[in-house]
């Protein structure tokens, strides 16, 4: 197989999260240790960092790798899911890893892969840990995909943990209260491992507290020990909260050299040495338009606040969403003075667009429908003029469509 066909077997035959949802996670972690054990354990041959939480996790992952490149290390670095290209999950120093290291990859182990009837993630993971070892990466820094305590990637042991904050996402997965929620994501403490917190909240801290004696690991809030204002070439006001935390765990991360001039260039070139997509990212001026992946209550409730500031005559709202969302409590947080384009992103979970539609109207938000991203934007570059603002997002599969 080429890289293409190579590509087209992984999507088809491996359980897709993105395309299937809650039957594509297993839950356990026995086949991935089965299997990274049969690939010679390459997670205890590299350092790592790991990442949780329900917002920011991505942004984070990708603020410390660039501070760490810009201390001068070899940075590893895997996040999920990919927006344009499968190979944006796993990078070193900003570089995604070559087509064919994926190609041989696969071959050599496709015969495992589908006689073990691995998931598209564990695989995945596996591939990412494996490249990290054999290019001697000095750290990775890894982002969790879903939960923690049974996530693929909490076969690590790192020399820090970074749980940025809890949301209700996934409520099916990981349950359907804060506690519970805290509870999955806690489960990448490890023993005597340190472990940041990005924001303090009264109803999570004590689960976290009280795992952190659990496993005799120090634990940080970074609300109380940062309070200098930082800067990043991330735009969106949200991204303060996850400075704090990265602020913090590269402060309290042991054995790696990092000045305070490195830690500000680093937040400062997060695209730049990361290639980091979607994030209130800018698509064009004239008019304005905005995308940004949140995908949830609290993320949306952040990005909606910000929108709501930014200096506009009209609004128009590109939107679409995937099943598995609350999309009712969602669509409650749009403003009603807009003219909405409503999309279905090209994944099976897309959303059908006469639920939405039927959804959004009982929310007194009206527009149209379309039958895919691509036309949705385009009638709203149609409409707009330009001093009004686009903004698209509601998926991270629809901004993937767009960026």
């Amino acid at each position: 197989m080429g890289y293409k066909k190579t590509l087209q077997w992984m999507f088809a035959q491996l359980p897709m999260y993105q395309k299937k949802g809650r039957q594509a996670y297993s839950g356990k972690l026995e086949t991935i240790q089965e299997f990274t054990a049969y690939l010679d354990d390459p997670q205890h041959k590299f350092k790592s960092i790991h990442v949780a939480g329900t917002n920011g996790k991505g942004s984070c992952s990708h603020m410390l790798s660039s501070v760490l490149q810009e201390a001068g290390y070899s940075v590893g670095l895997y996040t999920s899911p990919h927006l344009k290209d499968f190979r944006e999950r796993i990078k070193i120093n900003g570089a995604k890893v070559p087509k064919a290291y994926v190609l041989d990859f696969v071959q050599e182990h496709q015969e495992y892969i589908a006689s073990h009837h691995l998931s598209f993630f564990e695989m995945t993971v596996a591939m990412a840990f494996t490249y990290f070892a054999r290019q001697q990466v000095d750290i990775a820094v890894v982002e969790v995909g879903l939960g923690g305590r049974l996530d693929s990637t909490n076969i690590i042991t790192p020399e820090i943990c970074l749980i940025t904050n809890i949301g209700y996402d996934h409520q099916s997965i990981l349950g359907n209260t804060l506690e519970k929620i805290a509870l999955e994501k806690a489960g990448i403490i490890k023993p005597n491992v340190p472990v940041i917190i990005s924001e303090y909240h009264k109803t999570t801290a004590p689960i976290f507290n009280i795992i952190a004696t659990q496993k005799r690991a120090k634990i940080v809030f970074a609300e109380d020990e940062v309070q200098q204002q930082y800067q990043t070439d991330l735009l969106g006001a949200y991204q303060q909260k996850n400075i704090k935390g990265v602020v913090t765990c590269i402060k309290h991360l042991k054995g790696f050299q990092i000045t305070e001039q490195q830690l500000k260039l680093g937040l400062q070139g997060v695209v730049k040495n990361t290639g980091l997509l979607g994030r209130w990212q800018i698509l064009s001026e004239e008019p304005k338009i905005i995308c940004d992946t949140a995908h949830n209550k609290e993320g949306l409730s952040e990005v909606l606040r910000q929108l709501k500031n930014e200096p506009f005559k009209s609004l128009h709202v590109v939107l679409g969403f995937v099943n598995d969302k609350d999309v009712e409590q969602l669509l409650s947080l749009f403003p009603r003075a807009a003219t909405y384009y409503f999309v279905k992103p090209k994944v099976p979970r897309g959303m059908d667009l006469k639920s939405l539609k039927n959804l959004a109207a009982a929310q007194k938000l009206r527009g149209k429908t379309y039958d895919s991203v691509k036309k949705g934007l385009k009638a709203a570059k149609e409409s707009a003029d330009k001093g009004d603002i686009i903004y698209v997002g509601g998926s991270t599969f629809v901004v993937a469509e767009v960026v």
